[in-house]
């Protein structure tokens, strides 16, 4: 049984995909559900999925917090766990077998780090935060604000939340570029490409240019970012591979088989500008 969080982005339907068509090349039965952004839609999925006796149950989460009981539940059907791309806070360990997914620390400090170098450590800048509550939004939020404490010539002066969705992205940036202070915005990193890609569109109607008048760093590497690279509107993202699912049913035929596994088990990930962007965009599956 696999609970996927919702198909909020180009990112989100690469990793359904890539899920969907390793159990269908390896002959394994699932049974998918897409909880459309609601916490209370995976919750339910997943007690439909102790009831139809499933051997394991797999689960990217909407928020990190509010999963402990229905994970009771599941550990009292004696069904393991794992989790996909985001954690969960549970007061016991044991409730999860392991976590497949990006170190979204990591990809924090990238993008902070390849913007430091960008401007020399000098940026004012607007964030672009993904879902709250949700762990690459706080992991990612974590990680760059460790380069920022290193750079006190970077700075956020606006943060707000644009739940990781392409319009959200375009209405907190237009709300970001209407603000008294907007003309000293140098930069700007959002937590993810399809709010990045909003992001672009208002400050093209604003009358700015993207990528020129306020830098650009986004995290995912979808195809639109490339695109965007290609076209001088976005000059940075960093990877967060979405093509799971080979690695990922590696793992749940070692669970199901009572193997042990890692607690953690981390994606292959890089980073890439526009001077690559060309090159790289072929390459692109999704």
């Amino acid at each position: 049984g696999f609970s996927q969080v919702g198909a909020e982005s180009g990112w989100r339907t690469a990793n359904t995909d890539s899920i969907k068509g390793e159990a269908a090349k390896r002959g394994i039965e699932l049974k998918f559900a897409d909880a459309q952004q609601q916490q209370e839609n995976q919750i339910k999925a997943i007690r439909a999925f102790i009831a139809q006796g499933v051997d394991v149950i797999a689960f990217s989460p909407k928020v990190e917090t509010g999963w402990e009981p229905v994970l009771k539940e599941v550990k009292a059907a004696g069904i393991p766990v794992v989790l996909t791309d985001r954690a969960v806070t549970v007061s016991d360990p044991s409730l999860y077998v392991t976590f497949i997914g990006s170190d979204c620390v990591e990809e924090g400090r990238r993008a902070g780090a390849w913007l430091a170098k960008k401007t020399g450590g000098k940026a004012v800048i607007a964030e672009l935060v993904g879902t709250s509550g949700s762990s690459p939004a706080i992991d990612r939020k974590k990680g760059f604000a460790e380069v920022l404490a290193k750079n006190p010539g970077m700075k956020i002066v606006k943060s707000q939340s644009g739940d990781f969705t392409r319009a959200g992205g375009k209405q907190v940036m237009e709300a970001f570029l209407k603000s008294p202070d907007a003309k000293q915005l140098t930069a700007l990193f959002a937590h993810n490409d399809d709010m990045a890609l909003g992001a672009i569109q208002a400050i093209e109607e604003a009358g700015l240019k993207p990528g020129k008048d306020i830098v650009i760093v986004s995290i995912d590497g979808v195809k639109g970012a490339f695109e965007a690279m290609v076209a001088g509107k976005l000059n940075c993202t960093v990877e967060c591979n979405p093509q799971i699912g080979p690695q990922l049913f590696d793992l749940i035929e070692k669970v199901a088989a009572g193997q042990k596994v890692p607690e953690r088990v981390a994606v292959e990930e890089g980073v890439f500008d526009e001077t690559q962007a060309k090159a790289e965009l072929p390459n692109r599956k999704y």
